[in-house]
């Protein structure tokens, strides 16, 4: 069976966003694949993290996947820290990565910003460690968004890299896992910037932990513009926060975009959002009380990720013991 890795970094406020552009997707991906999710805190502390919450955020994405729908029983679920091998494979592979594939990283950049010459090693080796984490498993396909489809080519080069270098065909090519028209949620606030956990105010998202009465008041209160909806997809051009809430709509609904807007053509925002509302407590409602119920238990949470450590490094310790022996490290 093909396999999928994919994770997400422990730092807290979870939001519909990674719902609906990632975690709903990988839901979906248990009946048919091999899969292993992660909860990636190794590539956290790239940047500073508070250790206290840096643990806390690690039970919280946890729970995040299971209230989602992720059966830890029936995937791996584990918090990659706990699996040496990732960043023994990130050395390794590290030392095959041409300093010119790193400086084309538009992440590094972006995250780095103006304070480049003081950014840390790891920031600057991010997709490294992350094609280690693929490649540890011999993941075949990667569910990716925009922001990584640039990370999974490296992690194609490196693999092929190393099988050349080596003479081998160890490695797979890892291939992207693609949905059909990508989820892109954006600020509840402004049509035009992408919802983010950053965001300095509450009201721009929906979180997953935010209960009925949050998530309702946070649709009625986002931000619309003067016109009714429109009466085709066309009559969204230029008019990013009508477009943002109808595609949540479609996506919490399981329609097409143009389903939503055939459904609501003409109506006043006044009409809309109750609908929305409405659609949004029914399903994120329920993942938010679930997740504050598995974070009242966090032995329970640990074991999961325990249980899932050690599924993990089952799959990865024969990999790596097979790495050694092909760049000819001596295991007496």
């Amino acid at each position: 069976m093909n396999r999928i890795f994919s994770g997400i970094q422990p730092t807290g406020n979870l939001h519909l966003g990674n719902y609906l552009g990632a975690i709903r997707n990988w839901v979906k991906l248990q009946k048919d694949y091999d899969c292993i999710f992660c909860v990636v805190d190794l590539h956290a502390i790239t940047l500073p993290q508070d250790p206290a919450q840096l643990k806390a955020a690690t039970r919280e994405v946890t729970a995040a996947y299971i209230a989602s729908g992720i059966d830890p029983e029936a995937c791996i679920l584990f918090n990659q820290s706990t699996v040496s091998g990732h960043a023994e494979l990130a050395w390794i592979l590290g030392c095959l990565t041409p300093l010119g594939w790193l400086n084309r990283m538009t992440q590094f950049k972006e995250k780095a910003g103006k304070q480049r010459e003081e950014a840390g090693l790891g920031l600057y080796a991010y997709p490294a460690l992350m094609a280690a984490d693929i490649l540890l498993y011999k993941g075949t396909h990667v569910p990716v968004g925009e922001d990584q489809k640039q990370h999974l080519e490296l992690a194609r080069d490196l693999a092929g890299a190393f099988n050349r270098r080596y003479g081998v065909e160890f490695f797979p090519l890892p291939e992207p896992q693609i949905f059909g028209a990508a989820t892109r949620v954006m600020s509840l606030r402004d049509g035009t910037k992408k919802m983010s956990k950053s965001d300095a105010s509450d009201q721009s998202r929906i979180n997953l932990t935010d209960g009925p009465e949050a998530i309702a008041q946070k649709v009625k209160r986002a931000k619309t513009d003067p016109g009714n909806l429109p009466e085709d997809l066309k009559g969204l051009e230029g008019r990013p926060e009508a477009e943002n809430l109808l595609g949540i709509y479609a996506a919490l609904t399981d329609k097409t975009m143009e389903q939503a807007v055939a459904e609501f053509a003409g109506q006043q925002f006044s009409a809309f959002k109750p609908r929305l509302a409405d659609v949004a407590v029914s399903v994120m409602g329920p993942i938010g009380t679930e997740m504050k119920r598995l974070m009242a238990d966090p032995g329970y949470v640990d074991g999961i990720l325990r249980r899932g450590a050690e599924r993990a490094n089952a799959i990865a310790a024969p990999h790596l013991r097979e790495v050694f022996d092909i760049v000819g490290f001596l295991r007496p």
